[in-house]
């Protein structure tokens, strides 16, 4: 007991079980705003590129992560490695999963 501080007692009554309830709504709100806005997007997007690089064929004209356009002249079925024609003379192998687009027919004449 001291002159200032006055003593502290615990109250007594009043149970607190809803507290438990309102945590797991708490989890699943957190789990669904996870779900919806970063994991359902990704893999949507990673979907998308799995079927774009499974239709690359000979002759389509595309775009790579490091910026370069091409045709691809050649598709290695069995490796994971397409050969890109970026001009007459120059030609490049690049893996599949570099491709970032399928551009229209005759951007390369265009650019």
């Amino acid at each position: 007991m001291s002159l200032f501080i006055s003593n502290a007692y615990a109250q007594s009554g009043g149970s607190q079980s809803g507290d438990g309830l309102q945590m797991l709504i708490m989890l699943a709100v957190f789990g669904l705003i996870f779900y919806f806005l970063l994991y359902r997007p990704q893999a949507k997007r990673v979907k998308e590129h799995k079927n774009l690089v499974a239709s690359l064929g000979k002759g389509d004209e595309i775009l790579t992560q490091g910026g370069l356009v091409g045709r691809i002249t050649k598709v290695a079925e069995d490796k994971d490695f397409i050969e890109i024609a970026l001009n007459d003379t120059n030609n490049i192998v690049v893996q599949k999963t570099s491709v970032t687009a399928v551009l229209p027919k005759g951007t390369m004449k265009s650019l």
